[in-house]
C-alpha cells in the first residue's frame, strides 16, 4: 500500500443532487397513482413548474399549492391553483407556483375524480442558485426612461419657478430666468443624489440577496495507509440556518449515504455508509478496493428536510483485505464507461441471475420524467422469487453522467430523500398510501421488478447503477443510457 496520507484532489457540491435540481415523486394521492415532477425556481422569489401525470383516466381535476414544509405555515394552506389538463394527453396536468421565501417547502397535490379525492405532499428545497441579470435591451430602455424622467422633472420645476406667477403671454424677466436656472441646477443635483442613493439601496439589496445564494457545504476526504476514510463536512458560510452539521436526520437508517465510483472508467461502484464521529466528521474502514482515483458523492439530510450532496475526488491505495462490508453496504463491477453499449438491457448478477432493464423503444430525452423499470430473473428468465427490502425500499438507483457533472440517488418513490418525504406526508392524513403499501409487502413478499421515477436534467451519456437485495445479498446492475 502507498504509505502516505492521501488528500483531497478537488471538491464540488450541489443542493440535493449534483446537477439534478428537479424533484421527482411517484405515489398515491388517495386512490390515484400520480407521478409528480417539480422544477424549483433558480431564483427566490420565483416560479416552480409542476407536472402531474395520473396512471388512470378517472382523475377529473388536480389542484396544487405550495406550503412551508414545517412550522405554522404548513398548517394553513392558501387557495390551491387548478392545474391545467393537457389537450393532447388527458392524464397529464401542468401548473406554476410561486415560492416566495428561501428554505424547505412542499407542494401539496390534490386529485379529485370518480373514486373521490386524495392528497399527497412532495418536499421541495427552495434555494436561490443564482441571480437573474437584466436583459441588455431592457436595461438600456429603463436607463433612457430614467434620464427622460430626470430631465422632465428638472424642466417642470424650472418652468414652474420661471413662469408660474406670470400672466398668460407675459415673457419672464431676466430675474425669473436666473432664479429658474438656479432652482433647476439644485433640482438636478437633488435628482442625481436620489438616483445615487437609489442605486446604493439597490446594490445593498443585491448584496444581501447574493449572501442568500446557495453556498453548498465543503467536503474534504482523506484515506490513511490502514484504509480508514475520514470525511470532513464544513459550513460554507451560507447564511441560512440549515447549513450546519449538528442537525442531520437519518435516512434509511443512516446519517450518510455515500457512493464511491472509479474515475474515469466508472467500472466499479460502492454504496457505503460512514458513521458520524462528531458533527461534520464521518469515518469508516473501507472494504477491499483496488488502488485508483475515485469520486465520492455523500448524501445527508438536514432536520428541516433539505438534502445536500458533498463530493470529492481522491486517490485511494489498494486496500486488502479491507474491512468486512456493513449490512447495508454494497459493491458492483462492470465494463469501463468508454466501452458503453447503449443498447444493452441485461446486466449479469451472481448465481446466474440477471437484471433486465425493461425499456421502451423511444429514445431518452432530457427534461422528461420517466419510470425506469428493472426486473431480476434467474438463468431461465423466470422472475426472482427471493427479493428482499434493501434499507426499507425495493431498491436504490444512482444516475451518473459520464463526466460526473450529474449525480442523483433515486428511490422507487423518487428523488426526494425519504426523511423529507416522511415530514411532508405526515401532514396529509398519516402519509402516502404507497408507503403503507411498501410496509405491507414485508409480509407478502416483494415482486421481482422495481421502478424509479426520474428525468435526466441534461443531454449526454449516463451510467445507471441499480441495487436490489436478493437472498440476503445486495446485487448491483449496471446500465448505460444516451440522452438526447
Amino acid at each position: 500500500m502507498r504509505p502516505l496520507l492521501l488528500l483531497l484532489i478537488s471538491s464540488a457540491i450541489a443542493s440535493a443532487h449534483v446537477g439534478s435540481p428537479d424533484v421527482f415523486y411517484e405515489g398515491n394521492a388517495g386512490p390515484y397513482r400520480l407521478l409528480v415532477t417539480i422544477r424549483p425556481p433558480l431564483v427566490i422569489p420565483g416560479v416552480a413548474e409542476v407536472e402531474v401525470r395520473s396512471t388512470s383516466n378517472d382523475v377529473r381535476e388536480v389542484r396544487v399549492v405550495p406550503l412551508p414544509l414545517q412550522g405554522p405555515g404548513a398548517k394553513f394552506a392558501p387557495t390551491p391553483d387548478i392545474a391545467q389538463r393537457s389537450k393532447d394527453d388527458p392524464q397529464f396536468y401542468t401548473g406554476s407556483l410561486w415560492m416566495m421565501a428561501f428554505g424547505s417547502w412542499q407542494v401539496r397535490v390534490r386529485a379529485e375524480g370518480a373514486q373521490g379525492s386524495g392528497e399527497m405532499s412532495v418536499p421541495v428545497p427552495a434555494l436561490a442558485m443564482r441571480t437573474s441579470t437584466m436583459q441588455k435591451g431592457l436595461g438600456a430602455g429603463l436607463f433612457g426612461l430614467m434620464v427622460f424622467l430626470v430631465v422632465g422633472i428638472v424642466s417642470i420645476v424650472g418652468a414652474g419657478v420661471r413662469e408660474a406667477q406670470l400672466e398668460p403671454g407675459v415673457e419672464p424677466a431676466v430675474r425669473n430666468r436666473r432664479r429658474a436656472m438656479i432652482v433647476m441646477a439644485i433640482t438636478l443635483v437633488l435628482m442625481c443624489g436620489a438616483v445615487y442613493l437609489g442605486n446604493k439601496w439597490w446594490q445593498s439589496e443585491a448584496d444581501t440577496y447574493a449572501q442568500r445564494i446557495y453556498k453548498p457545504l465543503n467536503m474534504s476526504a482523506t484515506v490513511d495507509p490502514g484504509g480508514r476514510l475520514v470525511l470532513h463536512l464544513q459550513d460554507s458560510g451560507f447564511i441560512l440556518r440549515f447549513n450546519k452539521m449538528s442537525d442531520l436526520l437519518p435516512d434509511h437508517g443512516h446519517l450518510m449515504h455515500m457512493y464511491v465510483i472509479s474515475t474515469p472508467s466508472m467500472d466499479r461502484v460502492w454504496h457505503l455508509h460512514p458513521d458520524q464521529t462528531e458533527p461534520g466528521t464521518f469515518q469508516m474502514n473501507l472494504p477491499a478496493m483496488p488502488a485508483g482515483r475515485y469520486r465520492l458523492f455523500a448524501d445527508i439530510v438536514h432536520a428541516n428536510g433539505i438534502p445536500e450532496t458533498g463530493t470529492a475526488e481522491i486517490e485511494i491505495p489498494q486496500i486488502a483485505p479491507g474491512a468486512p462490508p456493513g449490512t447495508d453496504d454494497a459493491a458492483g463491477a462492470g465494463t469501463q464507461v468508454a466501452q458503453a453499449d447503449f443498447n444493452r438491457t441485461v446486466s449479469p448478477l451472481t448465481d446466474g441471475y440477471r437484471m433486465v432493464w425493461v425499456r421502451g423503444t423511444e429514445p431518452l430525452k432530457a427534461k422528461r420524467a420517466e419510470l425506469f423499470r428493472f426486473r431480476v430473473e434467474d438463468a431461465n428468465g423466470k422472475p426472482a422469487g427471493d427479493m428482499e427490502f434493501y434499507m426499507g425500499m425495493p431498491g436504490h438507483a444512482a444516475f451518473v453522467r459520464d463526466d460526473f457533472q450529474v449525480f442523483a440517488h433515486v428511490h422507487p418513490s423518487g428523488s426526494a430523500p425519504m426523511a423529507a418525504v416522511a415530514i411532508a406526508q405526515a401532514q396529509v392524513g398519516g402519509g402516502d398510501a404507497s408507503m403503507q403499501g411498501m410496509h405491507a409487502m414485508h409480509s407478502m413478499g416483494l415482486p421481482a421488478e422495481v421502478s424509479f421515477p426520474y428525468g435526466f436534467p441534461q443531454p449526454g451519456n449516463y451510467r445507471i447503477f441499480v441495487q436490489v437485495k436478493r437472498a440476503g445479498r445486495v446485487e448491483t446492475g449496471i446500465f448505460d443510457a444516451r440522452v438526447e
